[in-house]
């Protein structure tokens, strides 16, 4: 699945600034579906080393309506990548299918906002925050640590009631050298232990139906 990344903000990596209004996101966004993309990522907190987190009434002035226009105007599902349980469930009643979160549900309220909204989530792997994390970033086994991050993540989401079937570990790592694409290993492998012994299927999304 080719996803989409629209970043609404003024300091992410690649597009920091390029599409940082309401209008360009969402132009933006048409633009990637025209282009092939089959899901559109949308986020509002850049999480590059050094970034600070915005005020959430920021977060939720960016992201919101850009979702409510993309679940209008395209017909491929729109994810939300946040951490914060009042954007994921604004989000979701905006529009959005699936909640992709870099801290993987760790924020205060997040694990509950997911199982209640009852759509599909990414869980990702960082290594410690944004503002710290170029401090002093190592790994001693990079497929074992993460894996094992996000087999953990996993069985808390389903400890608190999120549908095994939803929950997709991601093989993308947020660390303090950047994000790094840990390759299919970690995530084949933390799906194999979630899964007892068999990598299963990520759930299938589709778009949210438009009022007639």
């Amino acid at each position: 699945m080719v996803c989409g990344i629209v970043n609404v903000t003024p300091d992410s990596f690649f597009d920091g600034g390029r599409f940082d209004s309401t209008a360009r996101a969402v132009e933006h966004g048409c633009a990637l579906e025209a282009e092939g993309a089959e899901i559109l990522d949308v986020g509002g907190e850049s999480t590059r080393p050094g970034a600070r987190p915005p005020a959430l009434a920021e977060e939720l002035a960016r992201v919101i309506p850009v979702v409510e226009a993309l679940a209008a105007h395209t017909s491929v599902p729109i994810s939300v990548d946040t951490s914060r349980a009042e954007v994921m469930r604004e989000a979701v009643a905006a529009g959005a299918v699936m909640i992709n979160d870099v801290r993987a549900l760790r924020l205060r309220g997040a694990l509950e906002a997911a199982a209640a909204l009852a759509v599909p989530v990414c869980l990702m792997h960082m290594q410690g925050i944004p503002p710290t994390m170029q401090e002093s970033p190592a790994y001693h086994d990079v497929t074992a640590e993460v894996s094992g991050f996000l087999v953990t993540r996993a069985a808390a989401c389903q400890a608190s009631g999120v549908p095994r079937e939803t929950a997709a570990p991601s093989a993308r790592c947020q660390t303090g050298a950047g994000s790094t694409d840990a390759g299919p290993t970690v995530a084949e492998s933390s799906r194999r232990d979630a899964g007892a012994g068999r990598p299963r299927e990520q759930p299938r999304l589709q778009p949210r139906a438009q009022a007639q």
